[in-house]
């Protein structure tokens, strides 16, 4: 029998609904009569059952099942009890998508609902195997919204649960194709919209993000939140890797109560040839309108610099990153760091400020920042880039800086050499022909032609160089400004040589496109 021609007693019980495809087939006895309510027996068979509610927050396609349905209607009510088991299909619960695996999965629901008012699932059964078992009741309201919960859930193999359980909300937090090996367990009681408890449970549980940003290992131990209630519990890791920088083992040992989860002591370990310290951490679950919050102060000791580099594919710098951030902040999906970071590069510093982050694990992460350059080595920095030679000291600032999905999209810097006691200024043929071609730039020199080509190295009295990058164009700038023109080295001494630039707006997939010329050797001078 087409399941669209019980739609109509269906709907008696969920108005909403609608049967769009599947089949019918078994026994269904319905009593009827003046002094009792409707009742409704069946035994069936289904297969490819499809189904969606008026508003689209319920649906699926594809199911087959065996399951015995007792229904009543005693006047404006609704009583179901439902046993059986589900194979095949998909169903959309909200935000929830499920992937029914071929395999039977047996269920139980008993279901009562007066008039208009909340649904009440007094008894929810879900037996998946090693893969998911879950148990307890909840209370929706009119309109399908979780009032209250009270569930125990079991996966002694957590490596099914990504792709038949979780794709849904993975994907909408931008963790689409996360992998999970191991076994964990959780008790959640929610009440009047508010979570009152969770209990979390982690048996040598591996977490791997697909595009490589995180891996967790080895995660055992347990969490324990609660909203009122003191409690205890502690949680351990074995190791893991954050954008394929690995990191060591770690034990957190965590208090909660009063609607909080905080750590109970420093949790400190071993990252980048240095130590990174979560010296305080409160977490505070989703309650209302209001998403997850989090607050943590970290310290930074001695990271190796170098070994990020490598890491990320980045030149090869050399140096440490220390720091302490009193307070970093999680909501709304956005990081914020209140304090600074110090790297200590190239015997000089950069100091990283206001920094913040927008969809950190999510579509098209956004960084902005502002940084600080004081006494970087000239010498080492060009070589490390391959640009040249110069010897000095660089100083600098970097502010609003702004990269989408990784890459620049604004920002305002301005970089210059000081004098430095005991430190020469000078700078190569090689870097003067660099700074030309990202420039936009000639060289004009005290002497003529090819002559400039019998020095090797060349003195300067200042280096200057500055863009603002607004809607894809840098506006580029130097130690003088006139017109279209820019000057960027002020030369010293015989033969003297200045840079000047003719061009002060460059589109910046050229400028890019010149650096990247200027650090593979790949520019000829122009002389003026």
């Amino acid at each position: 029998m087409p399941a669209a021609w019980v739609e109509a007693l269906v709907r008696a019980g969920w108005p909403s609904a609608r049967l769009t495809a599947g089949a019918l087939d078994g026994p269904v006895r319905i009593t009827a009569s003046t002094d009792a309510p409707l009742r409704v027996e069946a035994d069936l068979d289904v297969d490819g059952l499809a189904l969606e509610t008026e508003d689209g927050s319920i649906a699926a396609d594809g199911v087959g099942a065996d399951v015995r349905v007792a229904l009543a209607l005693p006047d404006d009510a609704v009583e179901a009890h439902i046993d059986g088991s589900l194979r095949g299909g998909d169903v959309l619960i909200g935000t929830a998508y499920i992937d029914l695996p071929d395999a039977p999965v047996a269920m139980g629901l008993d279901i009562a609902r007066a008039g208009d008012g909340e649904w009440n699932l007094q008894r929810l059964h879900w037996h998946d195997g090693d893969a998911l078992r879950v148990s307890g009741n909840a209370r929706l309201t009119s309109d399908l919204g979780i009032g209250a919960l009270d569930l125990t859930l079991r996966s002694a193999d957590a490596s099914a649960l990504p792709e038949r359980y979780l794709s849904g909300w993975l994907g909408m937090s931008g963790l689409a194709g996360l992998s999970l090996t191991g076994g964990v367990g959780a008790a959640i009681l929610l009440d009047a919209g508010t979570l009152r408890r969770i209990e979390l449970d982690l048996a040598q549980l591996d977490v791997g993000d697909a595009a490589g940003r995180f891996r967790f290992d080895g995660l055992d131990g347990e969490v324990r939140y609660s909203a009122s209630t003191p409690v205890r519990s502690a949680v351990t890791w074995q190791g893991g890797a954050l954008y394929g920088m690995p990191f060591e083992a770690a034990e957190w040992r965590l208090d909660s109560g009063q609607g909080a989860l905080r750590l109970r002591e420093p949790a400190v370990f071993a990252f980048l040839g240095g130590r990174v310290g979560f010296e305080t951490l409160q977490v505070q679950p989703p309650t209302g309108a209001a998403g997850l919050q989090m607050q943590t102060a970290l310290r930074l000791d001695a990271l190796d610099v170098g070994m990020m580099a490598a890491a990320l594919d980045w030149p090869a710098f050399a140096g440490t990153l220390s720091g302490r951030i009193p307070t970093v902040r999680y909501a709304d999906n956005r990081i914020d760091f209140e304090g600074g970071l110090t790297m200590d590069l190239f015997d000089g510093s950069v100091e990283v400020s206001s920094l913040s982050i927008e969809r950190p694990f999510g579509v098209l992460p956004t960084v902005t920042s502002d940084l600080a350059l004081r006494g970087l080595d000239l010498h080492a920095l060009t070589g490390v880039f391959g640009f040249g030679s110069i010897e000095g000291r660089l100083h600098g600032r970097i502010d609003g800086l702004r990269l989408v999905d990784w890459n620049a999209t604004a920002f305002d810097a301005e970089l210059h050499t000081e004098r430095t006691p005991g430190v020469r200024q000078r700078i190569s043929q090689r870097a003067v022909q660099d700074i030309s071609s990202v420039g936009d730039a000639s060289f004009v020199s005290t002497l003529q032609g090819r002559a400039i080509a019998l020095f090797d190295d060349f003195g300067y009295r200042d280096i200057g160089i500055s863009c603002r990058l607004r809607n894809g164009v840098c506006r580029m700038g130097g130690l003088r400004s006139q017109g279209n023109t820019f000057t960027i080295v002020d030369g010293a001494g015989l033969p003297r040589l200045d840079v000047v630039g003719f061009n002060r707006d460059v589109d910046w997939p050229v400028l890019i496109e010149r650096l990247a010329a200027a650090a593979g050797g790949d520019v000829a001078p122009v002389i003026d």
